[in-house]
């Protein structure tokens, strides 16, 4: 498999589960800004979409958006535990969270990227997304993780995400259980070598 990827971008998430499945794959860079691999090819090719991440089989077959890769990595080990068993209720549970967190989260935070936005504009987006906030906040401080007490998909899903809020100067100290499990997920083997591997320090 083939995981194409930019540094401080959401597929930190799909890497952070390739490794802690210990599924073997080959890291392949992508420049967001011409849209090219770092083996010169035409990214728009591999995934019209043009962001990451995409994870490419060994089939040749290309499957984008994480919730869904990550997923799907997950059923390929599910010894691991990363993700309920598919068509079981909890993981119906798991899609919930991560539809929460690409759609509110994710999502949510986009706009604060944009320097054309207006400081008025972006304290509305931010209001908005504090009040999401608060309610991982209620559902970290009863559970170390978003499924229970084991980490899985939606955790490194929910730590690629709130990793960008250094750059909007937005203090995760406010939600001390986010910050706690910030700090949680930070230390897992895993994520630092998925970190190491794409030079964030």
């Amino acid at each position: 498999m083939k995981l194409y990827y930019a540094p401080y971008t959401c597929s930190l998430s799909p890497h952070i589960v390739l490794r802690e499945l210990g599924l073997p794959f080959e890291l392949v860079k992508v420049d967001n800004k011409t849209k090219r691999t770092a083996d010169g090819r035409d990214f728009l090719a591999i995934n019209p979409k043009g962001y990451v991440a995409a994870l490419e089989l060994d089939d040749g077959q290309v499957l984008t958006e994480g919730p869904a890769i990550v997923q799907y990595l997950a059923d390929l080990k599910p010894q691991a535990g990363l993700a309920p068993p598919a068509g079981s209720w909890q993981r119906v549970r798991l899609q919930e969270w991560l539809n929460f967190i690409t759609s509110e989260i994710h999502a949510g935070s986009a706009p604060l990227f944009d320097e054309t936005l207006g400081e008025d504009a972006k304290a509305i987006f931010r209001n908005k997304l504090f009040k999401r906030l608060d309610v991982l906040e209620g559902r970290l401080g009863a559970n170390e993780f978003l499924m229970g007490d084991a980490f899985g998909v939606a955790d490194a899903y929910l730590f690629t995400v709130l990793g960008w809020f250094s750059f909007f100067s937005i203090d995760l100290g406010r939600w001390p259980a986010l910050a706690g499990h910030a700090k949680r997920v930070g230390g897992r083997a895993a994520v630092k070598e998925a970190l190491r591997a794409e030079a964030v320090p």
